[in-house]
């Protein structure tokens, strides 16, 4: 009796043991299931990106160069035609071309005069250019003076200023803009400092008038009785 109630106690052991190897065998085929299938989403999504890439926005973005650049044949150096065809292109397209055609409608647009239309594609414009970001800083910053909204030209020349990262070429001439600003709000002293850090940062730069930055320091020295 006590040798079949051990075979009993045994059977039952390698059953129960035969039933969790049963159940961990179904889960790691489940869990086999769920990787497979994830996988093969990964596979699917990552197609459909190269044939996103390939055949959609690769011919898109060469469609929208191939715009872009047909502006200068059909405008010819005419502001208004450039303006208006760079803004359909800008309208139209994102990417590289469309971030140029904002930037170039906003420059004709800027020769037009028309200051407000001008910001706003101006606005749009960004890249990972410094250089070219600046520039774009400064041009609204010409627009807001044109205006007449100074506060906010002084705003838009100081990002420049931070944009163009010390940059010899950009910051005297933006500190330059930036201090004639001041002048016409009559903030000498702010002016002053502006002329003073061409002076002690950017002792290269050529004020192209014939005059050097030393005049324009005594001259806001003077106004403001020092």
């Amino acid at each position: 009796m006590a040798s079949q109630n051990q075979n009993q106690q045994d059977e039952t052991a390698i059953d129960k043991m035969n039933a969790q190897l049963t159940e961990a065998g179904t889960k790691i085929a489940n869990n086999k299931s769920v990787i497979v299938w994830v996988v093969g989403a990964v596979v699917v999504a990552c197609a459909l990106v190269v044939a996103f890439i390939f055949f959609y926005k690769k011919p898109q973005e060469e469609k929208a160069f191939q715009a872009y650049n047909n502006v200068q044949i059909e405008a010819m150096g005419n502001d208004s035609i450039a303006a208006a065809k760079y803004k359909e292109v800008a309208d139209k397209f994102g990417g590289d071309a469309g971030n140029l055609a904002a930037l170039s409608a906003g420059e004709s647009l800027y020769n037009e005069g028309k200051y407000e239309e001008a910001i706003k594609y101006l606005q749009k414009f960004s890249c990972s250019d410094a250089v070219l970001e600046a520039n774009a800083l400064v041009l609204t910053g010409d627009c807001y003076v044109n205006l007449k909204k100074y506060d906010e030209a002084v705003d838009v020349y100081q990002k420049a200023v931070r944009k163009a990262d010390g940059n010899p070429q950009i910051v005297p001439r933006v500190l330059l803009k930036e201090a004639n600003v001041y002048d016409e709000q009559k903030k000498y002293d702010k002016a002053l400092d502006c002329y003073t850090m061409i002076k002690n940062d950017y002792p290269q730069f050529q004020m192209g008038n014939g005059l050097d930055i030393d005049a324009y320091i005594a001259r806001e020295n003077a106004r403001l009785g020092k």
